[in-house]
């Protein structure tokens, strides 16, 4: 009889163990997504070339929210009930400080290709909230600016001074 209970206690502790596997944090996700969810951020796109007579093309796409969001430094995580911190009323404005293109030159793997430079500042706006309520409730809000600086350089292909190579490798690549 005593083999029995010896043996169960084991099996007993192993079960309760097992049922509390299933469990995720919420937290899993939102990691996942951040680790494996934005492959393009750090890859630099190749765009047709730059033709003769044409104005030059000027960086108009600013950063997403998401990105700017995302390069801002990670918020302490806290502990529920304990101590808790939030960004709230985020506005974010968004202003070119560099828009220029290098002249041609050969890149590994590419090509020869100018690089168009641009670079945006980002300043966020919005308002920390810290909360506790152990061992006596608190709360906290201030205004909070954080400035952060985001390059969206690109390639452009150089194909020569030729105007019909130019439009050909244009119609190649865009499908028109």
């Amino acid at each position: 009889m005593s083999w029995y209970r010896k043996l169960g206690l084991p099996v007993a502790a192993l079960v309760v163990a097992l049922n509390g596997v299933g469990c995720v944090q919420p937290w899993v996700a939102s990691r996942l997504d951040e680790k494996l969810g934005h492959k393009d951020d750090h890859r630099t796109p190749i765009l047709p070339p730059i033709r003769d007579g044409y104005p030059a093309p000027v960086c108009e796409d600013p950063p997403s929210d998401r990105e700017v969001l995302r390069s801002l430094p990670k918020g302490i995580r806290g502990v529920p009930w304990v101590y808790e911190e939030f960004r709230d009323d985020i506005q974010i404005t968004k202003s070119r400080i560099v828009d220029k293109i290098d002249p041609p030159r050969f890149f590994p793997l590419i090509g020869m290709a100018q690089l168009h430079h641009c670079h945006w500042e980002c300043a966020v706006y919005y308002t920390e909230t810290i909360e506790s309520s152990h061992p006596y409730p608190v709360y906290l809000r201030k205004p909070r600016i954080q400035v952060v600086y985001i390059d969206k350089d690109h390639l452009h292909l150089y194909v020569g001074p030729n105007p019909d190579t130019q439009k050909e490798i244009l119609l190649e690549m865009t499908k028109y």
